[in-house]
């Protein structure tokens, strides 16, 4: 048995610095009640940028400039070290991290920001970085495309875990890729919320036969009023809840274990059990004896792109 902890709890908007500092304390919070693992959120550090599903196409072109210029000052440069004082929570407590950021591209010169989430082992190691493949509609204006590389699922003390963020979750064969590495412990950092979105997380431990984690944004209009003219404008309501968090532990199966957390600040700890993975799959492993690799192949390019090429 494996104790993890989700940590539901706004990030400080737009500032690195400030939302490390919260990041590493609930580290410590949940290490010190038991957790081996601690689960973060999409878009962490420094924050899910919430306002491009309100701005104005066009009529608001100053204020997204300067919130993305903002945003890509704010986001991790994994080159830089920008992410230090979050792994050296992780291995001084020795527990396992996993953590959605902006991170920004740095090579060459490069400006482009991407959805990312990673996995930072109980020695301060990053494990896997994995790049959401396919930002979701506006989103494409925030964040480059990802690529296969960080489609991988990796050993922890708590189990095999991997990722897809958000409604990557919805891209069967980006789900299939995790499931055949023997994934145990299947993470859904997200901002989408509420009733589907968690029967979604359940249809996926049903499909897969393993635990699944959903782990959500918590964010009222207050939290997303960072020092830019017209952003109270967008969020005039400080109460608000731009998002309700909703984060959920799901059994193989389908069975709800934990949550949902909603509308509420805090940890969400759960207990899990790697055995009721292979209890479940005696009936259903899709990669397994339930699969017809005679009929049905699915070929991943694991290999990083590069937008630039050199002769």
């Amino acid at each position: 048995m494996s104790k993890i902890a989700i940590v539901q709890a706004p990030p400080a908007l737009l500032d690195r610095a400030a939302t490390l500092e919260i990041a590493t304390r609930y580290v410590d919070q949940a290490a010190a009640q038991g957790a081996q693992l601690v689960v973060f959120p999409e878009a962490y550090v420094a924050g899910y940028p919430s306002w491009i599903w309100r701005l104005r196409p066009g009529g608001d072109w100053d204020l997204s400039e300067r919130l993305h210029a903002r945003l890509l000052e704010q986001s991790v440069d994994l080159r830089r070290g920008d992410l230090a004082a979050l792994c050296e929570a992780a291995r001084r407590n020795r527990v396992t991290v996993l953590c959605g950021i902006n991170e920004r591209d740095s090579d060459l010169g490069r400006t482009t920001v991407y959805n990312s989430y990673l996995v930072i082992g109980a020695d301060g190691e990053i494990l896997n970085r994995h790049r959401k493949l396919m930002p979701t509609n506006p989103e494409r204006m925030v964040w480059g495309f990802g690529d296969g590389s960080g489609l991988n699922v990796v050993d922890t003390p708590c189990g095999r875990v991997g990722t897809l963020i958000c409604w990557e979750n919805y891209m069967p064969l980006a789900r299939y890729a995790l499931y055949a590495q023997g994934i145990e412990i299947y993470f859904a950092p997200t901002y989408d919320s509420g009733d589907d979105w968690i029967e979604s997380l359940r249809h996926i431990a049903r499909e897969a036969r393993c635990w699944v984690v959903g782990s959500g944004n918590l964010l009222r209009g207050s939290d997303m009023r960072v020092d830019e003219a017209g952003m109270t404008d967008i969020f005039a309501d400080a109460d608000e809840w731009v998002n309700p968090g909703d984060s959920v532990v799901v059994a193989p199966g389908g069975e709800l274990i934990a949550g949902p957390l909603r509308r509420e600040q805090g940890l969400l700890f759960a207990e899990i059990d790697l055995a009721r993975v292979g209890a479940a799959r005696r009936s259903l492993d899709i990669v397994g004896h339930y699969s017809r690799p005679d009929i049905f192949q699915l070929t991943v390019d694991r290999q990083p792109q590069s937008p630039v090429h050199f002769r």
